[in-house]
């Protein structure tokens, strides 16, 4: 076995990888480690799902392995150090998900906007009294210059938005805030000023808590908030006060990690908030194109530094076109001006 599957790639893909590589799908494996350890000794590349986490202590089983593979954006739960250190190759399927979770947030506002609209098709005869609104001509602060947030820019400008943003790791005069129509401002305008947030800061440990109560004590009354970025972002005490007193009106976030809404949290319960399970990237195109990029990335790694045979040589990562597909010189992250 040359390639073992935890998480499944699209038909087309696994049987792109089978014609040239020995591949098992064993999903069951995900959560099993010590199974894991004694099926995937000898594997040369493995591809996980999120909730897997690549310890540097499990890698020292896997002596031949050469790429680790994951379709979704983030490398958190990925020892990189250990990576490293071995040869290994970490492959994870980083602009393959934008236009989905910019899709997913820019529907998550205007459910937010229009709420009834859930409650007639849940068939409430009356479904608000609150009068909804529409995006076009309100402010809408964009927390986090992630990839996603410059698809999502361009949607919401077609929409007549005026946008505000910060992140803290782009400086207020870098040319891409003016190429994204992005007004910066500091953090305390924009929770000031903004009707909504859509937050997808790229997340690290030191941002643990970011979103805190000396920040959403600023917040205009009634905002309305959506997100992508990893739970932890979120001080939950703050976060909950936020939304039992008003300054938050509603929050849809997809995804929450550890206790976030666990017992004795104190967001457990509130029916103001609103959280999906990691729908963002759940799409089909999306699938296809991480499935894709995944496989010969993998293919290319395994590869390395061996004879190429006409059979060995990849074809095109995508011989079809899909509706706002990723071009292969699109798949890494673009750039941004750091301070």
């Amino acid at each position: 076995m040359d390639i073992l599957l935890l998480d499944a790639l699209v038909p087309e893909a696994m049987t792109w990888l089978e014609t040239r590589h020995g591949v098992e799908y064993r999903p069951e494996l995900a959560d099993d480690m010590v199974s894991l350890r004694k099926a995937a000794y000898k594997s040369r590349g493995i591809v996980f799902p999120r909730q897997t986490v690549v310890t540097r202590e499990f890698l020292d089983f896997m002596p031949k392995l050469k790429a680790v593979g994951r379709l979704h954006v983030g490398t958190d739960n990925t020892d990189l150090e250990a990576c490293k250190e071995r040869g290994i190759k970490v492959i994870h399927a980083s602009s393959a998900n934008v236009r989905s979770n910019a899709e997913y947030l820019l529907s998550s506002l205007l459910l937010l906007y229009r709420r009834g609209v859930v409650s007639a098709l849940m068939g409430r005869r009356h479904p608000s009294t609150q009068m909804g609104r529409e995006l076009h001509g309100s402010t809408v602060a964009i927390l986090g210059l992630a990839p996603t947030a410059h698809t999502l820019a361009g949607m919401l400008t077609g929409l007549g938005v005026r946008l505000i943003g910060y992140d803290p790791a782009v400086h207020h005069t870098a040319p891409i805030w003016e190429r994204l129509r992005i007004q910066p401002v500091t953090l305390t305008e924009l929770v000031s000023q903004a009707d909504a947030v859509s937050v997808q800061m790229l997340y690290a440990e030191r941002f643990r808590s970011f979103v805190n109560e000396k920040l959403l004590v600023a917040c205009k009354h009634g905002q309305l908030w959506v997100g992508i970025s990893r739970s932890a972002l979120f001080d939950e005490n703050a976060l909950a006060a936020a939304l039992c007193d008003g300054r938050i009106e509603a929050c849809i976030l997809d995804g929450a990690e550890g206790n976030f809404t666990g017992v004795g949290s104190p967001v457990l319960g509130l029916k103001n908030l609103f959280i999906t399970p990691r729908l963002g990237s759940h799409t089909r195109e999306a699938r296809l194109r991480s499935s894709w990029y995944v496989a010969h990335r993998m293919h290319e790694a395994i590869m390395a530094g061996q004879p190429r045979s006409p059979d060995s040589v990849p074809s095109a990562p995508m011989d079809f076109e899909l509706p706002g597909a990723v071009s292969s010189s699109q798949w890494s992250e673009p750039e941004f001006e750091a301070r």
